[in-house]
């Protein structure tokens, strides 16, 4: 199997969310039943998340990991921080940007101030999924700069999985490519030649408010309590 898989360089968009999650369990579908897990980014990210995990009968869980940005250049991510303070941190990228230790350590703790409200909200409904040896999949709605995606794929390494597969249904070229150097395995739906803004390759792209998400995660909770 290719380290990467561009399936299509189409720009035609998706009716919703929904439909791309659809679409990538299709090409996910040699992960039907073998006990891998699902994780969304929030908020859009676990609406994908959600309907693969349903259509492979896989374990569904949210990541809550925020990328720490360079100085000056927030959008920029030289590390990640995962919901349980663990940080990674591209050694290279940080000296090369200036960013010095006491930096660092600013940043983290202010991204884990943003995580906090977060693990508050979501935690309380389903715990989170051990990630040690399994097979993870990836997802969001779509990739622009992979800045967030590029601080999960961090994150997700740091529990030390089996083997983490990056799906996506829409991205730039060169970001996916970029990407899937920090995933075993990448699936990525469209690659338009002309990307513009996300929401453009979606006839509906709503805003995914708390409430939505959070009924998403009883169901899931509900779904763990059956098992």
């Amino acid at each position: 199997m290719d380290k990467l898989q561009i399936k299509s360089e189409s720009g035609e968009p998706f009716i919703g969310r929904i439909e791309a999650g659809e679409l990538i369990a299709v090409e996910l579908e040699r992960f039907r039943n073998k006990k891998a897990v699902v994780l969304g980014i929030p908020r859009g990210g676990v609406i994908v998340a959600n309907q693969i995990a349903q259509l492979l009968i896989t374990d569904f869980d949210i990541v809550l990991s925020h990328k720490l940005g360079a100085p000056a250049n927030p959008e920029l991510a030289i590390g990640a921080v995962c919901e349980d303070g663990t940080i990674f941190i591209d050694k290279n990228l940080a000296r090369y940007v200036g960013a010095d230790e006491g930096y660092i350590e600013q940043e983290k703790n202010r991204q884990l101030q943003k995580i906090a409200r977060r693990v508050r909200l979501y935690r309380k409904i389903i715990p989170k999924v051990g990630l040690k040896q399994r097979l993870v999949i990836v997802t969001d709605d779509g990739v622009a700069t992979g800045a967030t995606m590029r601080a999960a794929l961090w994150a997700i390494r740091q529990e030390k999985p089996e083997k983490i597969v990056m799906a996506l249904p829409v991205g730039p070229k060169d970001t996916i490519k970029q990407l899937s150097e920090d995933a075993d395995e990448t699936v990525c739906l469209k690659t338009p030649p002309v990307f513009e803004a996300l929401g453009r390759f979606y006839k509906n792209f709503g805003q995914v408010e708390d409430e939505e998400l959070m009924e998403i995660l009883k169901q899931e909770s509900n779904r763990r309590g059956r098992e």
